[in-house]
């Protein structure tokens, strides 16, 4: 028996497929939730920002192993201000908590990473959007200025509320880090992630005065650099990658 050039070129390619899918190709768990905390700093109204602190939980469906959506979850304390240093002696804190939709996007699910070592280990570097509502609760603030203040002491009050939901969109940027199960599934992931947070309203900070006399311009933000555990869970899908 006898195979034609054409016919062994054609067997060649097929084979060399199959062999490529095969590689191509894994199982994922379709759910993950996750814990994190860590420190952030606001830029709002007042001069100066200040450190705070965020704690946050949050569970996603996994569409493909690096391509997610999901709920997150947040508790906080965001300051800002100093009534001795900041030129109008203004100061706030702020025990938010908010719940945000969010959509992220691994460098996994465009480059090949199989037996390449640098790609494997940047594989879970993600971009991330999401959009949500924060509720502000303004626990400590200067809405008059103190009588030892340099100018125009016993000023007040500052206008703006203590309490009040604002919408939130959070940007996220970070790397998840894999651990696999004794099955060789990937179970466990330890994250490390940085996230701007964006407000519309002026409830972040519970100042609300009029740009002609403060700047008052931007969208109030805080950034949140936190380090956090996730876990996977659920139905395990097949995964199949074209390259």
């Amino acid at each position: 028996m006898t195979f034609s050039p054409l016919k062994t070129t054609s067997l060649t390619v097929l084979f060399s497929f199959l062999v490529t899918f095969s590689f191509a190709q894994s199982n994922y768990f379709k759910w993950s939730w996750g814990l994190g905390g860590g420190a952030n700093y606001s830029k709002t109204d007042v001069v100066e920002g200040n450190w705070g602190y965020t704690a946050a939980g949050e569970i996603n469906y996994h569409f493909t192993p690096f391509v997610t959506a999901g709920l997150e979850g947040q508790y906080g304390m965001v300051q800002g201000g100093d009534v001795v240093t900041d030129p109008h002696n203004r100061q706030f804190v702020n025990k938010y908590t908010s719940v945000t939709a969010n959509l992220k996007v691994q460098l996994g699910e465009f480059v090949n990473y199989d037996r390449r070592p640098f790609w494997e280990a940047i594989k879970g570097a993600y971009l991330g959007l999401g959009v949500g509502v924060i509720n502000n609760n303004i626990t400590d603030i200067v809405r008059y200025k103190p009588d030892w203040a340099a100018v125009d002491p016993g000023y007040g009050p500052f206008p703006g509320v203590d309490k009040g939901v604002n919408l939130i969109v959070p940007i996220n940027l970070g790397l998840n880090y894999y651990i696999n199960d004794g099955y060789g599934y990937v179970r466990y992931v330890i994250n490390f992630n940085a996230q701007s947070n964006f407000t519309f309203g002026e409830g972040l900070d519970g100042y609300n005065d009029p740009p002609t006399k403060f700047r008052n311009y931007d969208p109030d933000t805080f950034n949140v650099y936190s380090l956090g555990v996730k876990y996977f869970f659920g139905n395990i899908k097949a995964y199949r990658k074209f390259f």
